[in-house]
């Protein structure tokens, strides 16, 4: 089922202008959640703001922005005006500020995915034209956008009939992979055991189905909750088989032509 506008707006590229809609492309609205009770009354907990010095209660009218400046507390304050003031003055236009080749941009900035398409059959056509040009050119256009209550970089992706709309992850928040990956010294491949994986790989091929992405504890949790609402004994806890450590090892060869060995007798039976 589609789900609701989440943002209306304007898609524009110089002087060419189109009304587009825009929708989360994912939903965590099915995760089962909980809410926090008073064991001994059953009524909800509810969370509020307290002084961190006095333990008192602070009002809504009282709290404000702080930016730490030091070890012992001390902050500058902010006010919501001037946090308004540095923000985008459109929030409702997506304006393409560049275009960048599509397979520049490195999968760790990609955030969240959102779809977007016209909201007016007047507009379809400026919306194809932008979308098919980008798709024939293999380019991504980059814009920003308030989203979240945040002003955020986001990159516009031709998909199908439609565009997607990722925001970007802040340059601040991407640690470099070579931070993590200098280390390892990928040149020594034996060309004897890459043959074997790939074979391995060939064998462990399948289409690509969703299911394969599927959350078994929620299924459980979900299995549990409906028990307990028909007054019902809970699902017997499973006892957990024991988790086989990995040995060294120390023939890869040898370790390989067994494990395809081991995938030929499987796809036999």
């Amino acid at each position: 089922m589609a789900s609701h506008t989440f943002w209306k707006g304007y898609l524009k590229l110089s002087l060419v202008t189109c009304p587009v809609t825009m929708r989360p492309a994912t939903s965590e609205s099915d995760r089962v959640r909980f809410h926090v009770l008073n064991a001994k009354t059953g009524n909800r907990v509810i969370s509020r703001y307290v002084d961190a010095d006095t333990g008192k209660p602070v009002d809504e009218d009282d709290e404000v922005k702080g930016y730490p400046i030091d070890e012992e507390g001390k902050h500058v304050l902010l006010e919501d005006e001037e946090i308004e003031a540095v923000a985008l003055e459109s929030t409702h236009t997506l304006d393409i500020d560049m275009f960048v080749p599509s397979d520049s941009v490195p999968w760790v900035y990609y955030d969240k995915p959102h779809y977007l398409l016209p909201s007016d059959p007047v507009g379809e056509e400026a919306f194809a034209v932008i979308r098919e040009a980008m798709a024939s050119t293999g380019t991504v256009g980059i814009s920003r956008l308030v989203l979240y209550r945040r002003e955020r970089a986001v990159l516009l992706e031709p998909r199908g009939k439609g565009i997607v709309v990722w925001t970007l992850r802040y340059g601040d928040e991407v640690r470099p992979e070579k931070d993590y990956f200098h280390k390892i010294d990928s040149d020594k491949v034996e060309p004897g055991a890459m043959k074997l994986v790939k074979e391995l790989i060939d064998k462990k091929t399948v289409p690509w189905d969703p299911d394969m992405v599927s959350d078994p504890v929620q299924d459980k949790l979900l299995d549990i909750i409906s028990a307990k609402k028909k007054k019902r004994k809970a699902p017997a806890k499973a006892k957990p088989k024991a988790e086989e450590k990995p040995s060294n090892v120390i023939n890869i060869m040898d370790a390989l032509r067994k494990s395809v060995a081991s995938e030929k007798k499987s796809k036999s039976r």
